[in-house]
């Protein structure tokens, strides 16, 4: 996609900006290209010149140097977003936050921590090793936090520990006029003025740069388990996910995959899982003997439910080799078939519709003949399709466009979201005046009042 800034304007900010970093600005091919798309299939946009930060104070001067030229900016973590969020649609400024990969300060006897935005999930976890305390949010790619935050992530342990939403306490953000403000605190809980972290967290960059996150961490259970258990029946693992919620069973992770997915997995990570619907428990407690009642009661469930063949997982190595096939779903699905590119999409909807609305969808999916494994996160009742397509292939094309849309309609129509953890970026954007209605017009009123030239990272979340 074409740049919106001139030759002109373009040559003086990639001098201004050489000037003010050094090396650490480059409008070389191979990085242009690196920063100009995520994992999705869409388009991609290449911005004019990237950029590496190592410290608020440089993010405040470039977003300065944006504002003089009127570039446009757009943020960019580890490029694993699934929306197109790091997609420089008019060109400008790519900011790579990767260089500012600093554990702050962690505080075990507090349970948070604070870190420069372009830490890894995984990063972190390595850096509280031996502290007793754990950063649970886990999005399956190893994803940055101030990306996290950017998406309001979540992932696979949502069931327990919930998403970003809150995981987050405060945050400190460069705002489009070049201001660097901070949010929220370590308290557990405030009345003090408005909740500008949580505007912040999910506002995919257009409202600012997120530089520094403070984020709540959760102490490391006594006793863990885990199991795989494929069923008979599709509706039967969702059947079950449901009533085990509903009884209030304490799950750390339930996640479902249908029998395309499980063939994937199996394939690529070298597995013999039976090509079932199947579903990835993990339990958490304070004790062995409360980790086996709640295994033994969603055993019950399951059984009720055409669920047989319970195969655990209770060392950390089996774990460990567990949810590493389930995170590589993605490049499993690919795998089936190569030179293709996936179409990501998830949508969440109240636990009592999980069922209807995931049997409807597949469905669709056998009509439409495309490849498109079916899995997610089914404890909070959000789930994934990944069709993989070839996009120059317009028919294919067309297929899945209409197959996302008829999902996310359904979704909508059953009370749910048309997206409950990758974002809106480019591809959700259609969807949200049938969702939020009026509100968005007062999404729209706070994106004009921070970012009236529309510089932060246009093109996203909403057309302005």
């Amino acid at each position: 996609m074409p740049s919106i800034l001139s030759d002109a304007t373009r040559a003086a900010l990639v001098a201004d900006l050489h000037g003010l970093l050094g090396d650490r600005s480059t409008a070389n091919p191979t990085q242009i290209e690196h920063h100009s798309h995520g994992e999705s299939w869409h388009s991609p946009g290449d911005p004019d010149v990237v950029v590496f930060p190592t410290s608020t104070d440089e993010v405040s001067a470039i977003v300065r140097t944006a504002c003089r030229h009127r570039a446009p900016v757009v943020p960019f973590g580890i490029g694993s977003s699934l929306e197109g969020h790091v997609n420089a649609v008019q060109g400008g400024i790519s900011i790579d936050l990767s260089r500012m990969n600093r554990v702050l300060r962690v505080s075990p006897e507090d349970l948070d921590c604070l870190v420069e935005a372009g830490v890894t999930h995984r990063q972190l976890n390595k850096a509280l090793a031996n502290t007793g305390v754990h950063f649970w949010v886990d999005p399956g790619a190893d994803a940055t936090i101030g990306g996290m935050a950017a998406t309001r992530a979540s992932g696979t342990t949502a069931v327990r520990y919930g998403t970003m939403r809150e995981a987050v306490l405060g945050l400190t953000v460069v705002l489009a006029d070049a201001r660097v403000i901070r949010t929220g605190g370590r308290t557990r809980k405030s009345s003090s003025g408005y909740d500008l972290t949580r505007l912040f967290v999910g506002s995919e960059g257009t409202l600012g740069v997120i530089t520094e996150v403070t984020l709540r961490l959760h102490g490391l259970p006594e006793a863990v388990a885990a199991a795989v258990c494929p069923f008979e029946t599709m509706e039967g693992a969702v059947n079950t996910v449901m009533t085990t919620v509903q009884l209030g069973i304490p799950v750390a992770r339930v996640e479902l995959l249908d029998e395309v997915g499980m063939e994937a997995v199996n394939r690529y990570s070298h597995l013999a899982y039976p090509a079932k619907p199947t579903l990835f428990f993990e339990f958490h407690g304070t004790n062995n003997e409360a980790v086996a009642e709640y295994t033994r009661d969603v055993q019950d469930v399951a059984a009720e439910h055409g669920g047989s063949g319970f195969q655990w997982a209770t060392t950390a190595e089996d774990r460990a080799k567990l949810w590493h096939a389930r995170h590589n779903a993605l490049y499993a699905a690919l795998a089936m078939r190569p030179g293709s590119k996936p179409w990501t999409t998830d949508v969440c909807l109240p636990i009592s519709r999980l069922a209807a609305c995931v049997l409807e969808t597949r469905r669709d999916v056998q009509r439409s003949k495309l490849l498109a494994p079916l899995l997610g996160h089914a404890g909070d009742g959000n789930f994934h399709l990944i069709i993989v397509i070839d996009p120059n292939d317009p028919a294919e094309l067309a297929a899945a466009t209409e197959l996302n849309a008829s999902l996310i309609r359904r979704a909508q129509a059953m009370g749910g979201t048309c997206t409950g953890e990758h974002g809106v970026g480019l591809g959700k954007i259609d969807y949200l005046p049938d969702e939020h209605g009026a509100a968005l017009d007062v999404m729209k009123t706070i994106k004009r009042a921070l970012d009236p030239d529309n510089l932060m990272n246009p093109g996203k979340m909403f057309r302005i």
